[in-house]
């Protein structure tokens, strides 16, 4: 399975069963993610305007996401799926953010109906293009993919702006249009969760970001109702800024981190994420020329 590409890869899992995409925002966490047995990982454009000191309101940049999703492909083996916003611009721009995010190495993308200023998916003030823009958007972007195994999700925003009703007829339209999936935003109940994959029977997505609209349901109650792609966008960014904060009172206040230690990954545990003793047998053979054949460097920057 490792042979396939990151795209087919992602397919087959989900052709058999529910996975759990957390969301990452660097290589570390990408690492971390792999070695604790993640399907696939998940890079968010809220958690990604955040850590560029943005709100979620579409001010990244198409070529600003890419370079950051070719750096976590570099990072670890896993597939990852990409959150593309409203494609940035219209079909002919969404037909660029397909190649340039499937020439990074991601396994799929999801793109939104919403209007520009776009928001937050839980928050108020949203409003959408209609049914008939999005829908040339996904015929643009399902005709850009070189790779037919490449994911194109059609988020739909309209639970929160025009009623479940109509989230689910615009669902239906996407589909047609040729989306692989649907990821319907915002849902507000359990029930709502179980309605809609009832009424829109394909490759679901359900967000479980903290804080919103959405209860948090548990991965086997989602799964069961028909979820395939369960997303945690920025639970461990959430949980690592706390931190960071937590940390920062401590030095202020303490003058010291000792306190801080059992919390901290070791120099060990970090190094062994970095791959640290490849990179030293790999430089002694390079200067030294001491074995008969040269090291692996088939994939190094991913190998953990």
């Amino acid at each position: 399975m490792w042979q396939m590409d990151p795209a087919s890869r992602l397919r087959q899992v989900l052709e058999t069963t529910a996975i759990q995409l957390p969301g990452v925002l660097d290589a570390i966490q990408a690492r971390l993610a792999e070695r604790l047995g993640f399907s696939a990982l998940y890079l968010s454009g809220a958690a990604f305007s955040a850590s560029l000191g943005l709100p979620d309101v579409g001010l990244i940049t198409l070529t600003e996401l890419a370079e950051r999703a070719r750096q976590l492909t570099q990072a670890t083996n896993l597939p990852i799926l990409v959150d593309a916003d409203t494609g940035f611009g219209e079909a002919v721009n969404v037909e660029r953010t397909v190649r340039l995010l499937e020439a990074a190495g991601v396994a799929g993308m999801h793109i939104e109906d919403q209007q520009l200023p776009k928001r937050c998916g839980h928050l108020s003030g949203k409003s959408l293009v209609s049914i008939e823009i999005m829908v040339q958007k996904i015929r643009a972007a399902v005709a850009a993919r070189k790779n037919r195994q490449f994911l194109i999700i059609a988020r739909t925003d309209a639970r929160s702006v025009e009623g479940f009703d109509a989230a689910v007829r615009r669902a239906k339209a996407y589909l047609e249009a040729g989306a692989d999936g649907i990821f319907p935003e915002a849902l507000e109940s359990a029930q709502e969760f179980a309605d809609f994959a009832r009424a829109v029977p394909t490759i679901l997505v359900a967000n479980m970001t903290e804080f919103g609209r959405s209860p948090l349901l548990d991965f086997t109650t989602l799964a069961t109702l028909g979820y395939r792609v369960i997303l945690y966008p920025v639970t461990l960014l959430r949980l690592a800024w706390k931190a960071i904060a937590l940390g920062l009172r401590e030095l202020q206040t303490q003058g010291h981190q000792r306190h801080l230690l059992p919390h901290m990954l070791t120099r060990q545990e970090l190094y062994d994420l970095l791959g640290y003793r490849d990179y030293e047998e790999r430089d002694r053979y390079y200067f030294t020329a001491t074995r008969d054949t040269p090291p692996d460097t088939d994939n190094q920057e991913a190998a953990t």
